[in-house]
């Protein structure tokens, strides 16, 4: 049974950072594209970023290249995403996500049938 469990969540000041965490059970990591996606209030989930698990290819959202960065532990099966000069616009709940077979971009939400419960991020002054 696959199963996803992140922390790292909290609040921040504007230009701080945050690293978040998302533990898998249930399944390889080689076998597996993973990332994270995010939903703001009144918005739409979207896409922050992934890992192509076959090739290691990295892929993330223009809106926090630069800033984001997202790895993997294949030995710990998890991976994080570290944000650094965090905005108040990256106020979401984030979620980890991840889906068989491989994947050559971030994708949309419902190509993803693995998430993870959600952890607030809150980029407040």
């Amino acid at each position: 049974q696959v199963q996803l469990v992140e922390s790292g969540g909290g609040l921040v000041q504007p230009g701080g950072s945050l690293r978040l965490s998302c533990e898998a059970s249930g399944f390889s990591l080689d076998n597996y594209a993973i990332g994270w996606f995010r939903q703001a209030p009144g918005k739409e989930r979207e896409g922050v970023a992934c890992i192509n698990g076959s090739d290691g290819k990295r892929y993330l959202a223009g809106s926090v290249r630069g800033r984001f960065t997202m790895s993997r532990d294949n030995a710990r099966n998890s991976w994080y995403l570290q944000m650094n000069n965090l905005k108040p616009e990256d106020t979401a709940v984030y979620y980890c996500v991840a889906v068989p077979g491989p994947r050559y971009g971030l994708g949309v939400p419902w190509e993803y049938d693995n998430w993870g419960q959600g952890t607030q991020v809150t980029v407040s002054s």
